[in-house]
């Protein structure tokens, strides 16, 4: 039985050490070593980059910023967008990021549902502020660095409407941590997920159970062998949470500012790269590049990849290129982490066959159950139910969602699984339509709402469809309306306008009707079988 994670704290509020307050003092402990390395090469030790958080930190509270308080990202893989998110940490305020590839008037909605105190916004993403800034009312805009305009602006604003540099302004501010109590139920931030309805979902998290990240991440490895993490996937992803604990491990990070294989390769050669996170889609991009032969990966110590489905033939090809280094890690927003699979246990699955998602961690537990709720057997599917420290606080501002999922301590994954005889973990499906593309999650409903509005399409269905590699790609069926002949270059266009790029479809197929089951509903599994391959 896990212990209640409300008692198990309520003695020690004074003694709790938030995630970010860690990384900092570990940073400014050990002041001379290479902490961040930018994506443009450039090299930042750990006391430049912990003097610089600390002063910003103490710039966000003299500008009100506290407890209660919410600062949104609009940033990219930046040491300014590491450097914001603990400094709003240390201030206590909650941190949202809002995820490139989704469209303006999202982000808009997002940015509104949060209650955003201060958007701060970091030299990758000004053309994003560019379009996000007409669509929304927040009291402050601040960026990290120079504007886009190029000056150094301490006060007012620049020609687009983004207010002052906020790193400029902190420049006089103490380098030291500010005295901010925060205690393990704070709120640390919110994270989206896809939603059926409206905008994605947000997933609230506590600085209590972010914490008790640090004691699993990177288990097992050596202590005397600091990781040496390439960020290469999105900071405000799984990415950005390695990052925290390889900082505060001892260890530096190298940023890249997105995946691009020959790029990886060559980094993990020239930067000695000991970790790195990937979705297995970018595991065969890495295995199938024509320098993955010719490039040293003799210093990986650590390949974690979770996410989405995985090939199990492609995983085992990746054992044999990288070496036993291969980490499974399952997990979701809701719950952080559920099981793993470490390189040993990838070796004990033979070289065929399905390859579960691991063994729950020590301190988390799984059942399997079916649809009214009793514990099935070893060997039965059902639906996978968690119960840890390190679930979410519940969906922000979503009260009956989070009934739905979250009953008696208990957090209904949505993915149907069965455990075999050894206790390893086996997902067979998932409970809803959830399509998990690179980039984020997508669910159907919400393109189907919006088709609808085109005036070419009269119906629709949208599914999710697995190519030979266990990739999922979004595939769309059209009935046309009276007289039109849509085309998937302008069904595209027009979701990736008003949704954003990861949602738009990957294929087009026009029908005379939507099949229905029994029951009345879209069958997508026709479809898929129609349209197979």
């Amino acid at each position: 039985m896990v212990a209640n994670y409300k008692e198990e704290v309520a003695m020690t509020d004074q003694e709790f050490v938030s995630a970010p307050a860690l990384i900092l003092r570990s940073l400014a402990s050990d002041p001379h070593r290479r902490a961040i390395t930018t994506a443009d090469g450039v090299e930042i030790t750990a006391g430049d980059f912990a003097a610089a958080t600390y002063r910003l930190a103490h710039e966000l509270l003299a500008r009100g910023i506290s407890r209660g308080s919410t600062v949104t990202l609009l940033t990219g893989n930046t040491p300014e967008a590491l450097s914001a998110r603990y400094a709003a940490g240390l201030a206590g305020a909650r941190v949202v990021n809002l995820y490139d590839g989704m469209s303006a008037p999202v982000l808009a909605e997002i940015t509104a549902s949060v209650d955003t105190t201060v958007l701060l916004v970091d030299a990758e993403r000004y053309a994003h502020a560019a379009e996000l800034l007409p669509l929304i009312d927040v009291p402050t805009v601040l960026t990290l660095g120079p504007g886009p305009d190029g000056t150094d602006r301490t006060d007012g604003t620049g020609p687009t409407g983004i207010g002052q540099d906020v790193i400029a302004a902190s420049a006089h501010r103490p380098a030291t941590e500010p005295a901010v109590p925060i205690g393990p139920e704070d709120h640390i931030g919110i994270r989206h997920t896809g939603g059926t309805t409206g905008i994605p979902k947000g997933i609230l998290s506590l600085h209590g159970p972010y914490r008790d990240m640090f004691e699993v991440a990177f288990a097992g490895r050596p202590e005397d062998e600091p990781p040496r993490l390439l960020a290469a996937t999105s900071l405000a992803h799984l990415a950005g949470v390695l990052c925290d604990v390889a900082l505060q491990r001892g260890g530096s990070v190298v940023l890249q500012r997105s995946f691009e294989p020959g790029e990886v390769l060559a980094a993990i050669e020239r930067e000695r790269i000991t970790d790195m996170w990937v979705l297995p889609p970018l595991i065969y991009q890495l295995l199938d590049h024509p320098a993955i032969g010719r490039t040293d990966l003799s210093s990986l110590r650590r390949l974690d990849y979770g996410g989405c489905a995985s090939s199990p033939t492609r995983i085992r090809e990746a054992v044999k290129v990288f070496g036993p280094v291969l980490v499974s890690l399952y997990g979701m927003s809701e719950a952080q982490k559920i099981a793993v699979l470490t390189p040993a246990e990838h070796a004990r699955f033979g070289e065929d066959g399905p390859l579960p998602v691991g063994r729950p961690f020590p301190d988390v537990e799984v059942e399997i159950r079916a649809a009214d709720g009793t514990v099935l057997p070893n060997g039965e599917q059902g639906e996978v139910h968690v119960r840890s420290a390190t679930l979410m606080a519940g969906y922000w501002k979503q009260p009956e969602l989070t009934a739905q999922v979250l009953q008696g301590g208990w957090l209904n994954t949505g993915d149907i699984g069965y455990f075999d005889a050894d206790g390893y973990l086996y997902l067979a499906d998932r409970l809803k339509d959830l399509i998990i593309v690179v980039g984020g999650h997508v669910y159907p409903t919400e393109i189907e709402d919006l088709l609808l509005t085109h005036p070419a399409i009269a119906q629709c269905a949208v599914y999710g469809v697995r190519d030979d590699q266990q990739a999922e790609h979004v595939h769309v069926a059209v009935v046309p309306a009276q007289g039109q002949q849509p085309q998937l270059d302008e069904v595209r266009a027009f979701v990736t306008a008003n949704k954003g790029r990861i949602y738009a479809p990957e294929a087009l197929h026009l029908v005379e009707a939507i099949p229905l089951t029994s029951v009345g509903k879209p069958d997508k599994k026709r479809l898929r079988e129609a349209f197979a391959g």
